[in-house]
């Protein structure tokens, strides 16, 4: 009798990925979505024309799906998170460069030591 395989489990531990959209712009763009959809129904019953709540829709929509994707692109699964983290360390302890960590005697000089008397 021949052994049976199974593949179970070929997407364990791979991020969410949706036409394009991986991981959490997935929901970003369900939540912007549904809010354009409120938007677009409540302006609606404000009493603005059908043509103008779809005209309205239509191109929020299409720049919310460009401007997702973009950033999908562009930052990927954490790159979003660790741009955000980046801006928010002070100017003050940014460090650009490793030379203070490949060449410490260049930016600190040592310390002549003295014995007290």
């Amino acid at each position: 009798m021949a052994a049976t395989i199974y593949y179970i489990n070929k997407g364990i531990n791979q991020p969410l990925y949706f036409k394009g959209f991986q991981a959490q712009y997935v929901s970003y763009l369900a939540i912007g979505l549904v809010l354009l959809m409120l938007l677009c129904a409540s302006l609606f019953f404000i009493g603005f024309s059908p043509y103008i709540c779809l005209i309205l829709a239509m191109s929020v929509g299409s720049f919310l799906i460009g401007k997702l994707h973009q950033m999908s692109r562009r930052y990927g699964r954490f790159g979003l998170l660790k741009a955000v983290a980046a801006r928010k360390i002070p100017h003050s302890i940014r460090n650009n460069s490793r030379g203070i960590f490949m060449h410490p005697d260049r930016y600190f000089k040592p310390k002549e030591w003295t014995y007290a008397q």
